[in-house]
């Protein structure tokens, strides 16, 4: 892509001079174009943010509610397990689950923990007539299920189990009174902020409202509270790699996400469900808990309908989906990411080098041209209508446009932005190792890679410069490529706070781009 976003040659030998011609701009001054530039780039960054953020919500806040702090000590804990996470029972409450299959870091070994601290995980039941049991209620202990009975005679089992990364509760309410009575199935989900946010990756709260996602994050919910109805669905909480969401098995919900104190709060509330006189109701209610993962959202999609859409792709899901899967499927045969982002690369310029070619032969054709733009430029210096016409007759006469060298970079921009969230959201990227890098997910932590970056976009900025651009150092090709020398510097310092996994891909398309470049240029002579 740099190659396209850095190309004097365009500038200096067709395209600024046509454009100058058609609009008769004015010469600017050198530091006058390079505030333009920086303006542009700052313009186009601010629009990517906007591209990343999550969509503004309108939605009628919920009603204020405070948490009750409860002393739960009393109520015996049950440390339960799968084969992907570990996680504490005390009650009606869930709470420090452990991702057995995530460190924590490249240098901690312990497993990542969801909803620690204060946080928690509560599902209950709301009753009406009668009691049910709530957060300090001690259950008795019966096998695997775990038994309360009230004054009225009603009879509440529950049973947790967990499978993979999901955890079923089953609440079965047998009703041993003479009267009708209806209960209300809740779920909610309350943790602290992740202060460790990233960039570009949604983060916060999150529902699955009427088969659509609805996201909030911790600053949109520090402002105020938000409600939702849905036929069904599920709510929770998503980090950049986790997510943790609470789902009941029954309609008409009421969804609300608020701050409680200093935790933040996803709740689900279910229509209540009458449990006739000498009737047993049973009712689920289903947590996930691990990584943002497509296939370990796919499969527990089966169980949780929509959560498998609760990955953000970004704007350009339909090339970031395919990218991950092809990285990932390298990586299969390499075993290390680094490899497979370089491989990844090299596949991507080979199926680019059509359109690449074409923008080569063009950029060499402009070059050779330039002497007779340049006489068409001086001879008609004062009929810039007649300048034009000329001009385009040389196009013509050599088969190229300026703007021949544009597809390319305009394929590149989707594909580069595509790859940025690829590489942002996948857990499998997280603590990958490469050389020097010991997490391929955040910024280079000596900034080697964004250097040899900028020094390799130079390079190409370099190769591609025409030698015998126009001797006039005011005009406004020359202004503008002494403005684009600029650009390796502000690259640099742009990327240098970027996934390294990003900027190796970068610096590898730059590298094999100079090789492609050099041999085009040898076989042209």
């Amino acid at each position: 892509m740099v190659q396209y976003l850095n190309n004097n040659n365009n500038f200096n030998s067709g395209f600024a001079a046509f454009m100058a011609a058609k609009n008769e701009q004015p010469r600017k001054t050198r530091f006058g174009t390079f505030l333009w530039w920086t303006f542009l780039f700052l313009v186009a960054w601010w629009i990517v943010g906007l591209f990343m953020g999550p969509a503004p919500q309108n939605n009628a806040p919920a009603p204020a509610e405070s948490i009750v702090t409860v002393d739960v000590s009393k109520v015996p804990t049950v440390k339960m397990e799968s084969d992907d996470i570990a996680f504490n029972v005390r009650g009606l409450r869930i709470s420090k689950i452990d991702l057995k299959n995530f460190a924590r870091n490249s240098h901690d070994d312990a497993p990542i923990t969801q909803i620690d601290g204060d946080g928690f995980i509560e599902i209950g039941l709301t009753p009406a007539g009668t009691t049910a049991p709530i957060a300090t209620t001690i259950w008795t202990k019966s096998g695997d299920n775990m038994v309360w009975r009230n004054a009225d005679g009603v009879e509440f089992t529950r049973n947790v189990s967990a499978d993979g990364y999901l955890i079923r509760v089953t609440d079965t309410i047998k009703n041993n009174s003479k009267r009708d009575f209806t209960f209300a199935p809740y779920a909610r989900v309350l943790r602290a902020a992740d202060d460790n946010s990233s960039a570009g990756v949604y983060t916060g709260a999150i529902a699955y409202v009427n088969n659509d996602i609805e996201h909030n994050d911790w600053r949109d919910i520090d402002k105020k509270s938000y409600a939702y109805t849905t036929t069904n669905g599920f709510v929770g909480f998503a980090d950049q790699y986790w997510e943790t969401i609470a789902n009941i098995d029954s309609p008409d919900q009421t969804m609300h996400m608020k701050k409680q104190g200093d935790l933040y709060d996803a709740s689900a509330a279910a229509a209540p469900i009458s449990v006739a006189a000498g009737k047993t109701q049973t009712i689920t209610t289903n947590v996930f808990s691990g990584p943002r993962d497509a296939t370990v959202l796919k499969n527990a999609n089966a169980t949780i309908n929509g959560i498998v859409e609760s990955m953000d792709y970004g704007w350009f899901w339909f090339l970031a989906r395919p990218m991950l899967w092809a990285i990932n499927a390298i990586h299969g045969f390499v075993m290390n990411y680094g490899l497979a982002i370089i491989i990844f690369t090299i596949l991507i310029r080979i199926l680019m080098w059509p359109l690449t070619r074409k923008s080569y032969t063009s950029m060499l054709a402009m070059q050779k041209m330039q002497p007779e733009l340049q006489r068409v430029q001086k001879l008609y210096a004062n009929d810039k209508q007649r300048m034009q016409m000329e001009m385009m007759r040389v196009y013509q006469t050599h088969k190229t446009s300026p703007m021949s060298g544009c597809l390319p970079m305009l394929i590149q921009i989707p594909i580069f932005f595509a790859l940025y969230k690829a590489l942002l959201i996948s857990v499998q990227m997280r603590n990958a190792h490469f050389l020097w890098i010991s997490d391929l997910a955040t910024m280079d932590p000596y900034f080697i890679l964004p250097i040899l970056m900028g020094a390799t976009m130079w390079l190409q900025q370099y190769l591609q410069s025409n030698k015998s651009g126009s001797d006039d150092p005011n005009s406004i090709a020359a202004q503008t490529a002494k403005t684009m020398k600029w650009m390796p510097i502000l690259f640099t310092i742009m990327f240098a706070w970027m996934p390294a996994g990003l900027v190796l891909y970068w610096t590898v398309s730059n590298i094999f781009g100079i090789g492609q470049m050099i041999w085009l240029k040898h076989k042209s002579k």
